[in-house]
């Protein structure tokens, strides 16, 4: 006797995992974290139900607005150390940064206070979504690091937000110009900042999955597999039914 299943089984709704980055443009382990957790999310078998949202987070609120001045002397004087020291410290970033595909030029690099640049993230996750928060954040990163920017001057905001495609959700030169000139998103910024207090942020990068579990820095990209693959399990748990010790085939391994 055949017996035909009428109804079809009902499989419950795949709960999409939320990821948060606190990170901040100055900071150059967050863009190598960024490239990283990206590796790990693109081999991930669920990364079409994983969305990503970027938090702002400021290592350096007290350095001045407007143009940036070279990182070696600003890193120099805040930390207490020599422009060897600091030198040194570039190089083992630089080594590691090139270890993802990042060619950083420290020599060209420019500390500028990263609000703004913060408000231009927000503004991207509001007119063009996830897509473009993520455009903008790696040009953010690489006109930093890589390019020697001066991410200070309003102007060289309102050329990388035309680079990456502002334009083409209705927000050209002129309209990004006037808001950088105003104080819009600013209160989504320090939101941002306030919550990482809350969840006792210390440094960044960070990534936090369904606010449960979290990877501090820019950790291999293995830890951030485990972070994807542990977070999934959580949020889509597979119920077994019946007996554990029930008959049944294991690998090769089968007594008829």
């Amino acid at each position: 006797m055949t017996t035909k299943l009428t109804t079809p089984l009902a499989l419950a709704p795949v709960k999409t995992l939320q990821i948060e980055v606190w990170s901040d443009v100055a900071c150059p382990w967050c863009f190598i974290g960024k490239r990283r957790f990206a590796a790990a999310l693109e081999q991930f078998p669920h990364r079409d139900h994983v969305e990503v949202t970027w938090r702002s987070y400021q290592l350096s609120p007290d350095t001045p607005l407007g143009p940036g001045r070279p990182e070696a002397q600003a890193l120099a004087e805040m930390k207490g150390l020599s422009l060897a020291q600091v030198q040194q410290m570039f190089a083992q970033v630089t080594q590691v940064a090139a270890g993802v595909g990042l060619a950083y030029d420290f020599d060209r690099t420019l500390t500028f206070n990263t609000f703004d640049a913060h408000r231009l993230l927000h503004l991207a996750a509001r007119v063009g979504g996830a897509e473009l928060v993520d455009r903008t954040a790696e040009a953010l990163f690489s006109a930093h690091f890589e390019q020697g920017a001066d991410l200070g001057l309003t102007a060289a905001l309102v050329d990388l937000a035309h680079t990456v495609g502002f334009a083409d959700r209705g927000w050209d030169d002129d309209r990004v110009l006037d808001f950088l000139t105003g104080d819009a998103e600013a209160d989504a910024v320090r939101a941002d900042i306030a919550e990482a207090r809350s969840l006792g942020v210390t440094g960044v990068p960070f990534f936090v999955a369904d606010r449960r579990v979290a990877v501090s820095g820019a950790q291999p990209v293995e830890v951030f597999t485990q972070l994807l693959e542990t977070s999934w399990r959580e949020a889509n748990p597979l119920v077994t039914l019946g007996s554990a010790d029930a008959e049944a085939c294991v690998d090769d391994a089968c007594a008829i």
